[in-house]
């Protein structure tokens, strides 16, 4: 029953190139550390950095009713939207329920809007006043992307 084992379980030649994928990682690691080598840049930098004017911008706040209802105002007044329980915007309820709880993690209430912007470019983003975090909604897709996009067109005054 009992096997003498070799001094090694792994060929030899895994061992070595392991340590060489090691060695590679923390190589390439330190290059770009010392180099000062930015990160790939955000979609915001790069509109920033290519002058991407906004097509249109709407601020809207977002706020639960009793019976379940997502209340979506124009802060300027009139309501763009209005997504009764059960309704096929589950992307827009998750979005916003993320963007909610980091709200909630800051001490900060729902009164401060949030910014849904299209840009020349034909990305849309949304942007939350108060953590200055902004959400790319085109990277979620057509069908997604659309839902928001509807905002900016519903009735009520736009910019």
């Amino acid at each position: 029953m009992s096997q003498t084992l070799t001094s090694s379980m792994l060929p030899r030649s895994t061992l070595i190139a392991a340590g060489v994928l090691v060695l590679f990682t923390l190589a390439a690691t330190g290059i770009v550390r010392l180099a000062h080598i930015a990160p790939a840049a955000s979609p915001v930098l790069l509109r920033e950095q290519a002058h991407i004017m906004p097509v249109k911008t709407r601020t809207l706040r977002f706020t639960d009713r009793a019976d379940g209802a997502v209340v979506i105002a124009d802060v300027r007044g009139g309501t763009a939207a209005v997504i009764a329980p059960g309704e096929k915007t589950g992307f827009i309820r998750g979005v916003m329920r993320g963007l909610a709880r980091e709200r909630r993690a800051h001490g900060i209430g729902d009164r401060p809007p949030f910014t849904l912007t299209l840009w020349r470019n034909g990305e849309l983003s949304l942007t939350d006043t108060a953590t200055g975090r902004a959400i790319e909604l085109t990277a979620f897709g057509s069908t997604n992307r659309a839902t928001f996009a509807a905002l900016l067109d519903a009735k009520g005054p736009t910019t």
